[in-house]
């Protein structure tokens, strides 16, 4: 098998990470991406090495970057170097771990990110740098904290979807304005909700409305956002942050894109992501035993099918509330709400707009208003009117939805 190179044209073939390589690099012992060992003999001498990826096709192969490799990566510091193995520091040095040594050279003291397909894929340091040391307590706590705002969101800005402003409410109103009343009875409280739904429908809008009706604390973590490559310090700040929600008389915590933290576990799961659910599961479970705070977790995702099934138990999120696209009852009401708030002059067609507007989302329906404001705004105009509402929304009508290819 040799590198022709120079070939025009499309190559296909599987990528191959190669484990071992002999002296002259003709022959290799390589890990492919479904876990299977091979092994694959060149017909001339090469310069690779070990953690080089290859691209094999039947009478051909490539070296291509390390990048056609995608895999999750971990922040070690690095204690000792052995003959065939790194030992590691993990969980903010509290812990130690034996790790293969391939990939890039390290050595003791350095900070490494690692990959468990490619090894040491780059030193991140040479001197050793910790969670603790990157100030993660109070500040990186705060930039999850909402402070909610007088004359801030209510349900009256809320438009459609009746009966999930209805179980909202009942929240309100049971779960955290009749407390006492539920600690008398004995039943256990509502712990977790989970709005489901397509991007754009109010999940977030609703999740605010309901910390700021019911004047909760409010943290808003963004899945992606709470993702390290520094190993432990994930599962550290998801502890810091249900401890400082369940230091407060009411909170309110919610998860976006809770897919992110929380993704279904399975046999190629990276083991970071395993433990960070794990955590999360900790922490959801750890309520029952701190019963006197009144905490709830908020979680939202459009990816329901990816949520690891064992967050959907009794005790963790409990209620499962949809949000469909909008009927056309709620479109009308959506657009009246959106506006209530704007200063208009006239009758606008806002009935007709919501017949012609069958399949937006709640966030596509009051993008209307932003462009209907400009529009007025160009025209020297102090309010928005009946030809700026009908223009606005043909200006949003045009633009291609997320699935829609845009033209070059």
């Amino acid at each position: 098998m040799t590198n022709t190179g120079g070939v025009e044209g499309l190559f296909a073939g599987q990528a191959v990470k190669v484990l071992r390589a002999s002296a002259d690099g003709d022959d290799l012992h390589v890990l492919r991406r479904d876990g299977q060992l091979a092994h694959v003999t060149l017909s001339a001498s090469t310069d690779l090495t070990a953690g080089d990826i290859l691209l094999i096709g039947e009478d051909r192969w490539e070296h291509v970057p390390a990048e056609a490799w995608s895999s999750e990566t971990s922040i070690f510091v690095v204690r000792s170097v052995l003959d065939s193995e790194l030992l590691v520091e993990v969980s903010n040095g509290v812990g130690l771990r034996l790790v293969p040594r391939f990939g890039l050279d390290a050595e003791p003291g350095n900070t490494i990110e690692y990959s468990e397909d490619l090894g040491v894929v780059s030193i991140v340091s040479d001197r050793p740098i910790r969670a603790h040391d990157r100030d993660l307590d109070d500040e990186s706590l705060a930039r999850f904290k909402v402070l909610t705002e007088e004359g801030g969101l209510s349900f009256d800005d809320f438009g459609g979807y009746h009966q999930v402003v209805q179980r909202a409410r009942e929240l309100i109103e049971t779960q955290l304005e009749k407390k006492e009343h539920l600690d008398a009875i004995g039943a256990r409280p509502i712990r977790g909700i989970l709005f489901t739904g397509p991007p754009g429908t109010g999940k977030t809008m609703l999740a605010k409305i309901i910390a700021h009706e019911s004047g909760a604390e409010f943290f808003v973590v963004s899945g992606p956002e709470i993702v390290s490559k520094w190993l432990g310090d994930s599962e550290g700040l998801l502890r810091r942050i249900f401890a400082a929600a369940g230091a407060a008389d009411r909170a309110i915590i919610f998860f976006d894109e809770i897919d992110s933290v929380a993704e279904k576990r399975g046999g190629d799961t990276h083991e970071a992501s395993k433990r960070l659910v794990a955590q999360f599961l900790t922490e959801m479970d750890g309520f029952n035993e701190r019963s006197d705070n009144n905490v709830i977790v908020i979680a939202a995702t459009n990816r329901a099918h990816d949520i690891d099934p064992a967050l959907l138990r009794p005790g963790r999120f409990d209620w499962q509330i949809e949000f469909g696209m909008p009927t056309l009852e709620d479109r009308e009401e959506i657009l009246v709400a959106s506006s209530a708030r704007l200063t208009i002059s006239g009758n606008l067609p806002i009935k007709d707009v919501a017949i012609r507007s069958s399949d937006w989302s709640a966030a596509k329906l009051t993008s209307i208003w932003t462009e209907a404001a400009l529009l007025a705004a160009k025209a020297d105009r102090r309010s928005i009117c009946d030809i700026d509402f009908v223009e606005a929304f043909e200006r949003v009508a045009l633009r291609p939805s997320p699935e829609e290819p845009v033209d070059a």
